[in-house]
């Protein structure tokens, strides 16, 4: 098969003119040559140039010749370089054959063949290469017949699983990765022995299993990931606050849901609705705190209480210890876990103080609030469902309401401390505190208006209550 029509465009021009003039035995390999077959090059922004010799020789002379002299960056422990040109990154190493140690994924390199490189690829569908050398320009070289797998829908490895992913088990996500991105199987023997060799993936650091796990996350239906994930052992040793939510128990005939699978419903069913990676943790986070939270009462049957607050506070640990940023995004996170169950409260009676309480607790987060909300619904009822959403879109319109006259999302005090020092002669104390405070509650309650004269009138009233006095500018 010839898939010249693969490699047309102005930068593999200038590359085939290098390749016949330095006469290098060059391809172009593994992602972009599998996204091309199966249709997905937008998917693509990134080629991998395999060339028998110095990949980064290679580079260094692209580079020299495209326009712009775009700058390559050299990683000469792996011998590997990268340039950019235009919107796509262009890697280039030179073929290998590699060997490893059990405690490490640090191979021991030597300089192979295409085969050799061909060999040392994760899957077959991987290892598909074109060529890009004028004897045969354009011909597909594929030794493990990724054509099949990939007309097959098939993860498979090219040479023993075992092996495979011993050597590198981060093979071992990136095969549960592609079999949720390209919605594949992967192969029996494969899964066997992702099982098998679970306990590898302890070598691995944490940025590089986050990063697979983001693509996870991201792709379209993401439970069939995390369930493979949980299948193959792999989950209880990266995410065992997930684990601990599989299972249901029964006492006294009362049984609660399978809060994993309900978990993994909710991450599908936000992924409908957005693209937010931040926003899809959440709803993968949200019931973790329901392992630690569950009792059963029997008056009232299963209960979870508190369970928002408990997970929240385990989103930190969880940032922590796989080395996410614990910055604004893990905030984002633990806020809207902690909000998680309060619009579903609301919807129950939707007051005008309750919804203000709501819109100053989240701000700007309300709406994604609402999105995760709306997602967090899987009952297969539909009159129940039908319900639930009329609910949720009240509470909706009544937030729109209630922004509207009162203002309170990104509440900036109308008072402010500096003014209720000069008012009543105050240095820093707590009188400060608790007037600002009576101030906000009543302001959240509807007793006044967002507005600078009632709140002054309360500040006021609430000082001489305290037993302040008015300084003499003031009076």
């Amino acid at each position: 098969m010839n898939y010249k029509e693969a490699i047309e465009g102005e930068l593999f021009d200038y590359l085939a003119k290098l390749v016949r003039e330095k006469n290098l035995e060059t391809y172009v390999i593994g992602g972009f040559v599998r996204d091309f077959i199966l249709k997905r090059r937008k998917e693509t922004k990134d080629i991998d140039i395999v060339t028998v010799g110095s990949g980064i020789d290679l580079a260094l002379q692209l580079s020299k010749e495209l326009p712009g002299t775009p700058k390559v960056q050299v990683f000469k422990t792996y011998g590997t370089a990268m340039l950019q040109y235009k919107n796509t990154e262009i890697e280039f190493v030179g073929a290998r054959k590699e060997s490893y140690v059990e405690e490490s994924r640090n191979p021991i390199v030597e300089k192979g063949s295409l085969e050799d490189d061909q060999c040392r690829r994760d899957f077959t569908i991987n290892a598909l290469a074109i060529s890009l050398n004028p004897d045969n320009y354009g011909a597909l070289i594929d030794p493990f017949n990724g054509m099949e797998d990939l007309k097959n829908k098939i993860i498979r490895t090219p040479l023993d699983p075992a092996i495979t992913y011993a050597d590198d088990p981060l093979r071992m996500l990136r095969a549960i990765r592609f079999s949720t991105q390209l919605n594949f199987t992967i192969e029996k023997s494969s899964l066997e022995a992702i099982s098998q060799q679970a306990s590898r993936i302890d070598i691995i650091s944490k940025e590089r299993i986050v990063t697979e796990l983001h693509k996870i996350l991201g792709a379209e239906k993401p439970s069939i990931g995390f369930k493979l994930l949980a299948d193959t052992g792999l989950l209880e040793r990266i995410l065992p606050e997930l684990i601990a939510l599989k299972g249901v128990e029964e006492e006294q005939g009362q049984r609660h849901k399978d809060n994993f699978y309900h978990t993994l419903q909710v991450v599908d069913n936000i992924a409908e609705k957005t693209d937010n990676i931040w926003l899809r943790w959440t709803a993968l986070l949200h019931d973790i705190g329901k392992a630690r939270t569950k009792r059963f009462d029997p008056k009232i049957g299963w209960t979870f209480h508190n369970h928002e607050f408990v997970g929240s506070k385990m989103v930190y640990k969880i940032f922590k210890r796989l080395k996410m940023p614990l910055n604004d995004k893990m905030k984002y996170v633990q806020k809207l876990v902690l909000l998680s169950s309060r619009p579903v409260v609301l919807s129950e009676d939707v007051t005008d103080s309750a919804v203000r309480r709501l819109i100053f607790d989240a701000g700007d987060d309300i709406e994604d609030l609402m999105t995760h909300c709306e997602a967090d619904i899987t009952t297969r009822n539909k009159k129940k469902l039908k319900k639930y959403l009329e609910n949720f879109k009240l509470v909706r319109e009544k937030i729109a309401d209630v922004e509207a006259r009162d203002h309170v999302r990104n509440f900036q005090p109308p008072i402010s401390g500096e003014l209720i020092m000069q008012t009543f002669d105050l240095k820093p104390g707590r009188e400060i505190g608790k007037i600002k405070e009576v101030i906000k509650e009543a302001i959240l309650e509807g007793e006044i208006q967002n507005d600078f004269d009632q709140a002054y009138a309360l500040m006021v009233k609430t000082g001489e209550e305290l037993g302040l006095t008015l300084s003499a500018t003031s009076k």
